[in-house]
């Protein structure tokens, strides 16, 4: 059985991602597998810092939006709960100069309360750029 909801389709996540942050960054989500969550963004002006590399923030950014996602798509559409950012941390081991980064999120724990996420970003060639670690609260939907 899949972690997510068949409804939680790449459509589906980027038509809700396309007027907000997702969109203006150029966010999209490329897979929802079995257990497995993959979108993907531009590293170009939009993304880089001063000095032409990826903006540590923007991986931060795409992490976050993966994972938040994801946590939505477990709890499925019309849920009373929504998952919302509780704690995320980041180790940027490599940048990045053009192309896309890839954000693969996998979950490490899916409870009635938090669900934690694994998300690595890696370049199209498959270079590790960030290793990120979220962990959403599940709470109940706002009226």
């Amino acid at each position: 059985m899949s972690t997510f909801h068949p409804a939680f389709t790449p459509d589906t996540i980027n038509l809700a991602g396309r007027d907000c942050m997702p969109g203006y960054l150029g966010m999209e989500c490329l897979e929802v597998g079995e257990d497995v969550l993959r979108m993907r963004m531009p590293v170009d002006a939009r993304t880089h810092q001063p000095h032409g590399l990826l903006h540590g923030g923007a991986s931060v950014a795409l992490g976050e939006t993966a994972g938040g996602v994801a946590s939505m798509a477990v709890l499925g559409p019309g849920s009373a709960h929504i998952g919302v950012g509780l704690e995320i941390n980041a180790n940027h081991v490599r940048s990045a100069r053009a192309g896309f980064v890839i954000a693969t999120c996998r979950p490490l724990h899916l409870g009635r309360n938090t669900h934690v996420w694994d998300i690595r970003v890696e370049t199209e060639d498959g270079r590790l750029v960030s290793v990120i670690r979220l962990t959403n609260a599940i709470v109940p939907r706002p009226a």
